[in-house]
């Protein structure tokens, strides 16, 4: 039996969803025992994630549209558009952090943090259109569960506004049109025989890894 679009998605999704235990920070906040600064800290690398993950989906977008490829172009056009909405709450969550210009502007990068939009622009300029749409969808589902379970914590524990959390709360919202779009492109491809699978899961498996360094890099120390 042929497999449709929406199967090879939920089925990659679930075999690259990372192990609970990769990612060590998520529940401290969840128990609300992350210290503010460790916020602030996530916040202040988002202001880098952002705007590189934003223009390396521009990029993607660009290629699709170079190689006639609609769905993947409208899919990555989203993407950006849906970064550049992200960017604008960023502001109150990092305000309600403690971070002002000052800190902001002074703040060093981590490694660890920056290596996932490093991997992202790799992609952009590397990777089939189609292939990245498949790896990125299926990051985007452990991304999306992390966002929901920080909203919650951030008003339960550290009695944050909807406005500080709005960042959260943009990425562990459902986003119907955007899963549409992500399967039109993906079976676009599959039609096409233009889809690597194979390649696809690799570039997922690099994405949840480097998400997984993400923030492990943020947590303290046991």
């Amino acid at each position: 039996m042929t497999r449709t679009a929406r199967d090879l998605m939920e089925t990659t999704a679930r075999d690259l969803a990372p192990d609970p235990r990769a990612n060590p920070l998520v529940p401290l906040i969840a128990r609300g025992e992350a210290d503010r600064d460790v916020l602030a800290a996530l916040a202040l690398e988002q202001r880098w994630v952002i705007p590189a993950d934003r223009r390396a989906f521009l990029h993607l977008a660009d290629r699709a549209t170079a190689t006639a490829e609609p769905d993947s172009a409208a899919f990555f056009t989203a993407l950006a558009e849906g970064e550049a909405l992200a960017e604008g709450h960023l502001g109150p969550f990092a305000a309600a952090c403690g971070v002002d210009a000052a800190r902001a502007d002074g703040y060093d990068p981590l490694p660890g943090c920056q290596a996932y939009p490093a991997y992202v622009a790799w992609l952009a300029l590397n990777a089939a259109p189609a292939d990245a749409v498949l790896a990125v969808t299926a990051n985007f589902s452990a991304w999306g569960g992390y966002c929901a379970t920080i909203a919650k914590a951030l008003r339960t524990h550290y009695g944050l506004t909807d406005e500080a959390c709005a960042f959260f709360d943009f990425f562990a919202g459902p986003a119907p049109d955007l899963d549409r779009t992500a399967r039109a492109a993906v079976r676009a491809a599959l039609d096409a025989g233009s889809l690597d699978e194979h390649r696809a899961r690799r570039y997922g498996r690099l994405l949840q890894s480097y998400e997984a360094m993400f923030w492990a890099t943020l947590a303290p120390p046991a």
